[in-house]
């Protein structure tokens, strides 16, 4: 029986690994999404730690150099929040890019893989042409030799 052979398998080999090698690249820019909404969390936390202390430096006796120190800390913690927040901003994006490239693969491997399938449709099909070609073959030939034989 014929074999079949796809003569661009190299390249849905290499579609394979483009679409591995996408995936790959949007699971670490993921990791880094995630660690760096980790750091705005704990950015926020520090935050809310410092209102914490504010509040009862306020309540309690008045020490003004703690106060302002206090006040201080909480604008800083501001700055590092909306620089986080710019960070996760460009990582989205960086994501969103990352999304798209990975769709792109495994589009373009999808599309080879359906061009193999219909090769291999062509190629069953004339592999059955091929047989029912010997087997009228086979038919006449025994037909012909039959009547061969009666006369």
């Amino acid at each position: 029986m014929a074999k079949f052979v796809y003569r661009m398998q190299n390249i849905l080999d290499i579609k394979y690994k483009l679409e591995e090698q996408a995936k790959q690249h949007y699971m670490e820019i993921r990791s880094r999404l995630n660690e760096a909404e980790d750091v705005l969390e704990q950015l926020n936390g520090r935050k809310e730690a410092y209102f914490d202390d504010y509040r009862n430096l306020l309540t309690d006796r008045l020490t003004i150099l703690e106060i302002e120190e206090c006040k201080e800390a909480i604008i800083l913690m501001d700055e590092y929040i909306a620089n986080q927040q710019n960070v996760i901003r460009e990582i989205e994006r960086e994501l969103e890019e990352a999304v798209r490239l990975m769709n792109e693969a495994i589009q373009e491997r999808k599309v080879h893989e359906k061009l193999k399938e219909n090769q291999f449709e062509i190629f069953l099909q004339e592999l059955n042409q091929e047989e029912a070609k010997e087997i009228d073959e086979l038919i006449s030939y025994q037909y012909n030799n039959k009547e061969a034989e009666e006369e």
